[in-house]
């Protein structure tokens, strides 16, 4: 299985009822990097390269997320799930 793009979205607020951030991971077949955008409900997106043959710089995209999309910082059990999540685009 390959996957080339997946789309995220965070935690529920309360008050909108909407998510508060959403996430596209994309990465194009042969490319040594994947692109992660994240966009705030509020507006404003950031989009971030990641090196998919370094585990630290995915790593350090997975603790990114989970604060993005979950709104606070996590454990690291939290943190591993969006881990494993990236690990569909690495090598």
């Amino acid at each position: 299985m390959t996957i080339y793009e997946m789309k995220l979205a965070g935690a529920i607020d309360k008050k909108t009822g909407m998510p508060i951030a959403f996430a596209t991971l994309h990465r194009v077949p042969g490319s040594d990097t994947m692109t992660v955008t994240i966009s705030q409900s509020s507006g404003g997106a950031r989009e971030h390269v990641v090196e998919v043959d370094s585990p630290e710089d995915v790593f350090s995209m997975a603790e990114c997320l989970q604060y993005h999309l979950d709104g606070c910082k996590g454990t690291n059990s939290m943190v591993h799930a969006y881990y494993r999540i990236l690990e569909y685009f690495t090598d």
